[in-house]
């Protein structure tokens, strides 16, 4: 059942995506445009060591100033396309790796925390593996407050994942833009050719395609767009011809939902307000046409229809206005505004569109592999602790090794505030899932959580509180820094594809997790796990309770598992960040992992 105004803050995200997406474009999806020149930058190494940096100066943005990580965001991602490969300031690690992902033209981002030489030896390198919607930013929020850098002061070679579409991961083409301007040569172990592949190809006018298949296709005959064009317009032909092309392509195979046909039937709509009644049944018949032509299998012979369509359609614009009084003035740019919202969301699908198993299959294991070639374990296994998002990826993975009865190579891991099952808790998560219909989250294809946060968060933080609830989602009272939590909330959230979170929110229906088809529950076959599990949960963690920790922490053999809640009933108390972040976490919460992870860091025989 839909809640009153389900429509509306559908249309609210759809709107905060489209304008996330078109005001910060180098934040992710240009990462090398210029940066600001007070931009201060540091050495880096794609793939090589270099010695730490000093500690960067203790800073947090000001709750009133909202816009302040969003452009830091979008310089850092540019400093690291800037000549001589420096490093962003951002990224407050020793080094700054780019793992590839096979099959893909994806480039992690791996934040790299060498230990000092004093620190004791160890011999597994420590992956980190943050929440949902999230970056580095959470596991080093600043010199005092790094887990990353304390665990790294331990002796652990400490890595921070940021998954594809988080910081400063990027896509190939913008890291060879990058590469082209650098100096550090080029990594032999990346996937060259996966480089190479574009997630979108515009047909231009005459593509041809491997396949022989022009004498399978329908051809639509229409002696009224056979010939040259006279329309006054080519560079709306040209700008509509090139968008049209573009959302055939999706059609054809890159994305396949009703969004796409919906999104086309809107686009049209808009259209024909620009034109006057007695033009809108040539309007209708054009656009049925390019409407039947999307849905075809992609030739050269489709993409000439749809370019003579679309001159077709233009020269119908024009000639309705020639033909009334009054004109309709301004036309020519309402329909090119037009054109480019369909663009900007076409890029917005296109750009967000994969779920948590393309993290699960595709991301993790891409990580775990360049790690291991870096640090070398002997027994080629890994240590690894996931926060939230961080930890249902561990619990995912070593559930799906157990099933297949493989090899995780894992030593051990530590999850803090994850759980793949959520519905005995009374998880604030709860609330949204009325607003989980797929067909209703499928058509914002990307939810800007950043934007979202940093825009609510000062409403939070002053009277009347009327959005309070919001700090407390993340941390207790008086369990952090305002100034950290601040730069928590303006630094560390981004935009999350739909299809993330609609997977995500399986976690809280019967049989907990599963997999994208519904055909695998994580839960169900974490008894036949062989990996050391230390499961930590906060008293009053309002997302993740610990009743929804203990619910995962069940099904685990007993002598593998640890669990412990963190919190006492005078105080302190964590919440669902605290476990990381909070200003006790240092002397409560990282000596449980430190010793715990000591124990299992030992190399089979």
């Amino acid at each position: 059942m839909r809640l009153p105004h389900a429509s509306g803050l559908r249309a609210f995200l759809a709107a905060a995506a489209v304008a996330h997406l078109s005001s910060s474009p180098a934040s992710r999806a240009s990462p090398c445009a210029p940066p600001p020149p007070p931009l201060r930058l540091r050495a880096f190494a794609s793939s090589r060591a270099s010695p730490p940096p000093p500690p960067p100066p203790p800073s947090s943005p000001s709750p009133s100033r909202a816009g302040v990580a969003s452009a830091a965001a979008t310089a850092a991602a540019a400093a690291a396309c800037e000549e001589g490969a420096a490093k962003p300031a951002i990224c407050t690690a020793d080094e700054l790796h780019y793992a590839p992902v096979p099959g893909t033209e994806w480039r992690l981002a791996l934040w790299r925390y060498r230990p000092p030489p004093e620190a004791p030896k160890r011999n597994h390198p420590l992956m980190l593996l943050s929440g949902v919607a999230t970056n580095a930013i959470g596991f080093d929020l600043s010199p005092g407050a790094s887990f990353a850098r304390h665990m790294s002061m331990q002796g652990f070679d400490t890595w921070i994942v940021e998954v594809r579409g988080a910081g400063l991961s990027m896509r190939g083409s913008e890291l060879a833009a990058a590469s082209t301007k650098s100096d550090v040569p080029p990594n032999s172990d990346l996937d060259n050719s996966s480089t190479l592949k574009a997630n979108v190809v515009v047909p231009e006018k005459n593509m041809s395609t491997s396949q022989p298949q022009i004498s399978e296709v329908p051809v639509i005959a229409d002696k009224d767009i056979v010939g040259q064009s006279t329309s006054e317009e080519p560079q709306l032909v040209t700008k509509l011809s090139n968008a049209m092309a573009r959302l055939s392509e999706s059609f054809s195979g890159y994305v396949k939902d009703s969004r796409l046909r919906n999104i086309a039937d809107s686009f049209f709509d808009r259209v024909s307000e620009l034109v006057p009644d007695a033009s809108l049944a040539s309007l209708e018949e054009v656009s049925e046409k390019i409407l039947g032509l999307l849905e075809l299998p992609q030739t050269s012979v489709i993409s000439d229809q749809i370019s003579n369509l679309s001159q077709r359609l233009v020269k119908i614009l024009g000639e309705g206005q020639q033909n009334v009084s009054p004109r309709l003035f301004g036309w020519q740019e309402r329909l090119s505004a037009t054109i480019e919202d369909l663009q900007k969301q076409l890029e917005l699908i296109i750009s967000y569109d994969w779920d948590f198993e393309h993290y699960l299959e595709e991301d993790v294991p891409a990580a775990m592999d360049y790690i291991r070639k870096q640090s070398v374990p002997r027994d080629g296994k890994l240590l690894a602790i996931g926060h939230s998002m961080g930890g249902i990826l561990l619990y995912a993975m070593v559930s799906k090794c157990g099933f297949e009865g493989a090899e995780p190579e894992l030593a051990a891991i530590v999850t803090l505030a994850s759980s793949v099952d959520y519905t005995t808790s009374n998880s604030s998560l709860k609330l949204l899932l009325p607003f989980a219909d797929p067909a209703e989250m499928l058509r914002v294809p990307a939810i800007p959580l950043g934007t979202l946060l940093s825009t609510t968060y000062p409403i939070s933080s002053r009277a009347p509180y009327v959005l309070s609830l919001l700090r407390s989602q993340i941390s207790a009272k008086d369990m952090m820094d305002p100034e950290l939590l601040s730069k928590l909330i303006f630094s560390n959230f981004c935009t999350v594809p739909a299809k993330v979170l609609l997977q995500l929110t399986t976690a809280f229906r019967d049989g907990g997790l599963r997999n994208r088809t519904g055909t695998f529950f994580f839960k169900e076959h974490l008894h036949k796990i062989k990996v050391p599990v230390l499961a930590l949960a906060g008293d009053e963690d309002l997302i993740c309770p610990p009743e929804a920790v203990y619910e995962t922490v069940k099904h685990i053999p007993q002598h593998l598992v640890t669990y412990k809640v963190f919190g006492q009933p005078e105080g302190p108390h964590y919440a669902h960040y605290d476990l990381v972040g909070g200003r006790k976490a240092v002397h409560e919460v990282y000596p449980c992992i430190i010793e715990f992870l000591s124990q299992h860091d030992k190399v089979s025989s």
